[in-house]
């Protein structure tokens, strides 16, 4: 790994709960005197409508670090959706970056030079769901967050493997569309 981590992206999906509970966070990772410092300054100073940018918490006047700002692909517009997201899933994003400085991923002595910006995808369904496992939820957040943030530092999948693989990967909603299921 280089001393400067100047830009790092990755990605996951972590489901197998309940409907609703999946997670598909994107992150970047980099200094913040560096280009992600910069997105995450302007993404925190310019909020928009139903697509809040937050920081990353384990509970109210707790933030993590490295720091770590979250941002809806989900547009949000109930109040429950609203709890859930700034509640058990922001306190799982913040578990899932820590995880990621205890397991090695994110250098410790980096915590306060870096900034994390994680995409957040949660299913628009929890909002309507009576019988939501708030812990399921955690779970597969913290895991799915966790598992970017992993792949992102460590450059996953790397080139050689993508282009090994290439033509025996069929995108899941694609081959849904092919099979006329979506």
């Amino acid at each position: 790994m280089s001393d400067k981590i100047v830009l790092r992206v990755g990605e996951a999906l972590v489901a197998g709960g309940p409907p609703g509970t999946a997670a598909e966070p994107e992150v970047a990772i980099g200094a913040l005197d560096g280009p992600v410092g910069n997105a995450f300054a302007n993404l925190l100073g310019d909020q928009v409508k139903g697509h809040s940018r937050v920081l990353a918490i384990l509970n109210t006047d707790i933030m993590v670090r490295p720091a770590t700002l979250m941002v809806s692909k989900v547009t949000v517009n109930k109040e429950r959706y609203t709890n859930i997201l700034m509640g058990t899933v922001q306190a799982a994003i913040a578990n899932g970056v820590l995880d990621s400085v205890r397991n090695g991923d994110i250098p410790k002595e980096k915590a306060n030079d870096l900034g994390v910006i994680v995409s957040v995808w949660l299913n628009p369904m929890v909002a309507d769901a009576d019988d939501l496992d708030h812990k399921i939820l955690f779970d597969i957040h913290r895991k799915a967050t966790a598992s970017a943030i992993h792949k992102a530092m460590n450059n996953e999948p790397d080139i050689d493997w993508l282009l090994e693989n290439q033509e025996s990967i069929t995108h899941k909603y694609y081959q849904m569309g092919l099979d006329g299921k979506i």
